[in-house]
């Protein structure tokens, strides 16, 4: 029987790697602090518009793979117990990937300050409902192309990523898609500033650049 305290250690390890603010890290090669230019936050989308569109993408990249990781770590690298199957591999993985999303939601480096996670959440999809994942995607390309609020398409990706997922893999079991509508409705409570925004007519739209694009002054409340 493999030590209890490989299991805790597996969960610290997730939020730690999930926690790691990528936006904030790669804006400061260009010596700008992402906190204090444009809407604030150290998500891709305000790093593709205040730093460089290079840098939004590889903040993207980054903070997908936080959340993929963990999971394929998960299932296949953490000492489970041997025959572990495959339902139980996904929950371990699925559980490790929350945990990374927590990590990114909430940075113990940041002061719990932290982001939505919708790149970290397509990340943990990735590995654990590729399938979810892509509903999500596509519904987020249509809802940019539409709309041009990355916010709206954020919330409507995570909805249809959990719809998906009821649709795609409840034959196999509740777990799944229960977890992808809570982790869903966390990224819809996670834009509620946005929401508000897009109430008001103050929205940002993508591929433009935001009014406040200038030094802001003390970093607010992070968010991406």
């Amino acid at each position: 029987m493999k030590p209890f305290w490989l299991w805790p250690l597996c969960g610290l390890l997730a939020y730690l790697l999930g926690a790691i603010p990528i936006g904030l890290l790669v804006s400061r090669l260009k010596g700008v602090d992402i906190r204090r230019v444009g809407s604030g936050n150290i998500g891709a989308t305000n790093v593709y518009r205040s730093v460089s569109k290079g840098l939004g993408v590889f903040t993207f990249a980054g903070d997908a793979v936080k959340g993929w990781l963990p999971v394929w770590l998960a299932m296949h690298v953490a000492p489970w117990e041997a025959p572990a199957t495959a339902q139980a591999l996904a929950a371990a993985g699925l559980l490790c990937g929350c945990l990374a999303i927590a990590g990114h939601n909430w940075p113990i480096y940041l002061g719990f300050k932290g982001g939505k996670g919708v790149s970290t959440s397509a990340g943990v999809l990735l590995g654990v409902a590729p399938l979810a994942m892509a509903v999500g995607l596509a519904v987020w390309v249509v809802l940019v192309a539409l709309t041009r609020y990355v916010s709206v398409a954020s919330i409507g990706a995570a909805l249809g990523a959990a719809g998906g997922a009821w649709w795609l893999y409840r034959q196999d079991g509740l777990l799944l898609p229960a977890a992808l509508t809570v982790l869903a409705a966390l990224v819809v409570w996670r834009h509620r500033g946005n929401i508000q925004r897009l109430r008001n007519g103050t929205e940002h739209r993508f591929g433009r650049k935001p009014d406040s694009a200038a030094p802001a002054g003390p970093a607010p409340e992070v968010r991406t």
